[in-house]
Parts: C-alpha cells; structure tokens; sequence
C-alpha cells in the first residue's frame, strides 16, 4: 500500500505558474505508475498527466499539453505536475494517483488507479 499527500495548490492569476508535488510513502514508489487528475464543481473528474515508472513515458490530454509538465524524483519518492500558462478553466481540486505497473506502462483511465491522494485546491482568477 502506498499513502499519497498533495502539496502546492493555491490562488494563482491567469498566466501564471504552479508547481503541484505528490509526497508518497509505504510501498516501494518506483512499482507504481504515477497519475495527476482533476475535478472541477459540478463536472467530472478529468485525466491531466501520467508518468510511467522510470519516468520515460508521459502523456496528457489536449487541454493541458504544452503547459503541464508531470515529473517524479524516485529517490526523494515524489511526483510532481508543473502547471504554467493557467488559465480560469484550469482551477479544480487536483489529485495525484499511483497505479501498480508494469516497467513503462502508463494509463489515462482513473479506474486504473489504486491509490489516491487527498486533493489539492488549484485556483485561477482571470
């Protein structure tokens, strides 16, 4: 088992940066695959960035891509997503997810997920 604590939300204006970090502990962190969701008010939780474990692999959706950066330091055991150019739609609760994986597997399926962290607030002002 692997517990999971986000760090790093906040306020932030429209063009501005956030570094979010997914702090872990228990199991070994490099078995698992590492992925950022979020979820806005009144819409459903949405896939933002994963990592394989080695780090190799990553991947985005559209909405995101060019602006988020996932990230993971296996030695310090944490993930981290950094978020430049937000804009208004960005701001959501943010959660950071580790999945059991085989070497350089990733996934964008939040079902995937075992574990997840408490969640962070990401908020943009325009």
């Amino acid at each position: 088992q692997v517990q999971l604590v986000e760090s790093g939300g906040g306020l932030v204006q429209a063009g501005g940066s956030l570094r979010l970090s997914c702090a872990a502990s228990g199991r070994t962190f490099s078995d698992y695959a590492m992925g950022w969701f979020r979820q806005a008010p009144g819409k459903e939780r949405e896939f933002v960035a994963a990592i394989s474990r080695g780090g190799k692999n990553t991947d985005y959706p559209d909405s995101v891509k060019g602006r988020f950066t996932i990230s993971r330091d296996n030695a310090k055991i944490t993930a981290y997503l950094q978020m430049n150019s937000l804009k208004p739609e960005d701001t959501a609760v943010y959660y950071c997810a580790a999945r059991l994986s085989s070497w350089g597997l990733i996934s964008t399926n939040g079902h995937d997920y075992n574990y997840w962290g408490q969640g962070t607030q990401v908020t943009v002002s325009s």
